[in-house]
């Protein structure tokens, strides 16, 4: 079979397993808050909104900009086009992962290690949307460059670089993968002799070039006259964020660590089979700076292990390629707890029909919407103005955003319940949600508006409130 053959058939095993593994997903608006959230943005953006102006978040406008003509569809085919998007990205990454263990020498476990990165997503909330899907193949490309760049070509060193500058503009924490990146670059190229002054003018060439879709958005930002908001939610606000319950926190690390134990430890099997080389040393070095930079980060929500399962994955080849017992273990569990998780976490979360019928009962009009707490999407599903730019619920409600949105929490609400929204949707208390936030939307409720209905999303229910003489 040539390469280009077992191309062509690995990349049908890898959609098909794509497929099956995210098959549960697919046209359900409910997936997770975070993308729900993202497809909101991006359909605010066709009516005029411009992020971090009239919507607020911290995200790279590149990440809005992927869910831009998915938005542009019918409600129920943009879910479905960013979905499939979603699946397009995993399908290539996973291609991509199956190429880099070809190159670090695990040619025999390859495509296993491609079967790896598609189950191992649907561990971590990655079933859908997440941002880490759409930049890890920006990332594997430029992994890919890097290792095949035996000849030190410049235009591919140039061309990762760029990549790796376009992953930054899908989310910030790609920087750690890219400046190590970066440093391989130099470090070969000291290693091939090269002078110390051409080495640096090169990377000062390769960290513009990295820079430069980030450049690009804040002179966009400056030239309509909103660099100020640009620079305090892309980098100033996350520093002012406050830090989660210690029982939430902690287990959070926890579940992260047992996601990302099993790949390291394959990885760590898969370095006896074969000599050490300089590839495989790349590889080995990416997932330990993946991994370091998620401990490091903080937070520890699940997807923010995502971008580790890429050089995770590769690195396991080795040891998925040797062990019979142990691939079928561990590609076994895999798929049946991932598959436990997609399960749950759509019966958790609601499905296409729940989430109509809570539409409906909302309407389209008349009065503003307003969701204190909830699915963003609901935003995007009906035909309401807003009343506030912080669409995503718990920037206003939750306390490790106190401080960190550029308003005060308690006077945005009270300003937002001054507009007397004309419904307003609250799921029950969260955890780390700011009770005496909570207390002056109820006091509101409680004096300005009657409960149209409790609807059931998921697990959970969700309660809708008219204002009064307003229905």
């Amino acid at each position: 079979m040539t390469v280009r053959a077992l191309d062509r058939y690995r990349l049908i095993v890898l959609l098909e397993v794509a497929v099956a593994a995210r098959a549960a997903t697919f046209g359900n608006p409910t997936v997770h808050i975070d993308e729900d959230f993202y497809f909101t943005v991006a359909r605010a953006m066709w009516s005029g909104a411009i992020p971090y102006v009239d919507v607020w978040d911290r995200k790279p406008p590149g990440l809005f900009l992927i869910y831009l003509l998915p938005a542009a569809l019918p409600f129920g085919w943009g879910i479905l086009a960013y979905q499939a998007l979603a699946l397009a990205a995993v399908t290539a990454t996973a291609w991509m992962v199956a190429r880099l263990a070809e190159i670090g020498g695990w040619a025999r476990g390859a495509t296993l290690a491609g079967v790896a990165y598609v189950l191992w997503l649907n561990l971590a909330s990655g079933q859908g949307g997440q941002s880490p899907v759409f930049y890890n193949p920006l990332m594997a490309g430029a992994a890919l460059l890097i290792l095949a760049n035996t000849a030190r070509s410049g235009r591919r060193d140039a061309a990762a670089m760029l990549l790796v500058g376009l992953a930054l503009q899908v989310k910030y924490s790609a920087v750690f993968e890219g400046m190590f990146f970066g440093l391989w670059i130099v470090g070969r190229d000291w290693r091939a002799g090269d002078a110390i002054g051409r080495i640096a003018l090169r990377s000062v060439g390769l960290a513009l070039l990295a820079l430069s879709p980030t450049a690009l958005a804040a002179a966009f930002y400056a030239a309509i006259g909103h660099l100020g908001a640009f620079t305090y939610a892309n980098f100033l606000s996350i520093a002012e964020r406050q830090i989660d319950p210690p029982l939430e926190r902690w287990g959070n690390f926890a579940r992260i660590a047992a996601l990302l134990a099993p790949l390291v430890a394959m990885a760590w099997a898969s370095v006896r089979h074969g000599p050490a080389t300089s590839e495989r040393r790349f590889l080995l070095a990416w997932l330990g700076v993946a991994v370091a930079a998620i401990v490091g980060f903080g937070g520890w929500f699940d997807h923010y292990a995502l971008p580790a399962f890429v050089p995770g994955a590769v690195c396991a080849a080795g040891f998925l390629a040797a062990s019979r017992r142990g691939r079928v273990a561990a590609l076994g569990l895999a798929a049946l707890i991932g598959t436990m998780f997609v399960v749950t976490d759509r019966l958790g979360r609601g499905g296409p029909a729940e989430f109509r019928a809570l539409v409906r009962v909302i309407g389209d009009g008349p009065g503003c919407l307003w969701v204190y707490s909830g699915t963003p999407k609901i935003y995007a599903a009906v035909r309401r103005c807003r009343v506030t730019r912080y669409l995503f619920p718990s920037h206003l409600h939750r306390t490790r955003e106190h401080g960190a949105i550029g308003v005060d929490q308690a006077a945005e609400v009270r300003r937002i319940l001054a507009a007397a929204p004309g419904v307003i949707v609250m799921r029950p208390v969260s955890i780390g949600e700011r009770p005496e936030i909570r207390a002056i939307v109820s006091a509101a409720v409680a004096r300005d508006y009657v409960l149209l209905a409790r609807q059931p999303l998921g697990r959970g229910t969700v309660a809708i409130y008219g204002r009064r003489g307003a229905q």
